[in-house]
């Protein structure tokens, strides 16, 4: 069988060997250690945050950011509709009430319209929580602007889109509390791993504790209140510091992919997912197409995976909107002027292979075959 052409898997180097190895040799292969306060470090360097907090995931993360932003049972909440389930999840794990809100065609964010309408209708709610999808930017002075306007928290996913920037300042710094992942299909991995961001110290002090038990500082083991085993390994740490250096260079891959895909579309009723050119860099994690709606009677979005999938070839399609799942079918759901814009996106777009290890030639293949469908 041919060699497999993946849509994104870990891209390794070396350097993280080394710093795993340190954790072994040095015997701190627990919840502390060198690792750990180095890659916080780098991060906080990154993205501009005052302070960084290594977890198990980026659900993790999101989940002691939900905590932090005090929710509680029955309290709604504003979420991202087109992202993955784990944008959401932390939501419920406090007693929270998902509502979701569209998505629109400009940056496939949240839609800062349906977000106005939705504080019309529930102008109670005190949080907001929104995902870079794919690596792109949301649009965040408009999202930024409605929530101060309605007194609205807000809580930033960028476990997608570590790299990516909007107007110059990275993503990951806009919320009061904001969520990174190393998960092993993201821009650099620690095979786990995630980041709680913050600008508060107290509340990057109370998410440590959360995060190792609540133990209290005592001789014993004092807990006075509900903790979580959330604290990243010194190894996942070492692995996510030897893949650090790398990020502007995965980046770079990934956006090499991006405009090929785009250059080799031209002329095909498609287009990539989309960005603001003006005012954002995106880090391209992911490569996807949406077929313009004339042509799905041409093709479809899963004609062309199985067609790639014949070919040893991974895609995937677009994140399945959350109003969609079964789990959260009775959920509120706010759109603008009836128009289904998350649908409408999964139902029309596909991810394509983007990992960093694609060769030029596995790409042109994988352009041919989808080109061959028109």
């Amino acid at each position: 069988m041919k060699e497999k052409i993946w849509l994104s898997t870990p891209t390794m180097h070396g350097e993280e060997m080394d710093f795993v190895r340190e954790a072994y040799e040095t015997n701190w292969m627990s919840t502390v250690g060198e690792n750990i306060n180095e890659v916080e470090k780098l991060v906080c360097e990154k993205v501009g945050c005052k302070y960084a907090v290594g977890l198990s995931a980026g659900t993790a993360a999101l989940h002691m950011a939900v905590k932090l932003a005090g929710v509680k049972p029955g309290d709604k909440v504003f979420c991202s509709d087109m992202t993955f389930a784990a944008t959401v999840n932390p939501v419920v794990y406090e007693g929270g009430v998902p509502v979701f809100i569209d998505t629109e065609y400009d940056t496939w964010n949240m839609d800062p319209a349906a977000l106005e309408k939705a504080f019309e209708i529930y102008p109670d709610v005190k949080l907001v929580v929104y995902a870079h999808l794919y690596g792109t930017p949301a649009k965040i002075d408009e999202i930024t602007k409605i929530c101060k306007k309605h007194g609205a928290m807000i809580i930033e996913d960028a476990a997608e889109s570590l790299g990516a920037s909007y107007k110059g300042k990275q993503t990951g710094d806009f919320g009061n509390f904001n969520a990174i992942s190393f998960n092993g299909n993201k821009i650099i991995t620690g095979s786990s791993g995630g980041m709680l961001l913050t600008d508060c110290k107290e509340s990057a002090d109370k998410a440590r504790k959360w995060s190792t038990q609540s133990r209290e500082n005592a001789p014993w083991y004092q807990h006075e209140e509900i903790g979580y085993n959330y604290r990243m390994s010194n190894v996942i740490a070492g692995v996510v510091r030897g893949q650090f250096p790398h990020l502007e260079e995965h980046i770079a891959k990934k956006k090499e992919i991006y405009m090929r895909y785009k250059e080799g579309f031209e002329g095909l009723p498609v287009s990539m997912n989309p960005y603001d050119e003006k005012n954002s860099e995106p880090n391209f994690w992911l490569s996807c197409m949406i077929i313009d709606e004339e042509a799905l009677h041409i093709v479809t979005p899963e004609k062309i995976r199985l067609a790639l999938e014949t070919e040893n070839i991974e895609s995937r399609p677009i994140w399945k909107p959350m109003h969609m799942q079964p789990v959260y079918s009775g959920n509120d759901y706010i759109m603008v002027n009836g128009d289904n814009v998350g649908e409408d996106i999964f139902k029309r777009g596909l991810c394509l292979p983007s990992d960093v290890k694609m060769t030029a030639e596995q790409q042109k293949e994988v352009i041919s075959i989808i080109k061959g469908l028109f």
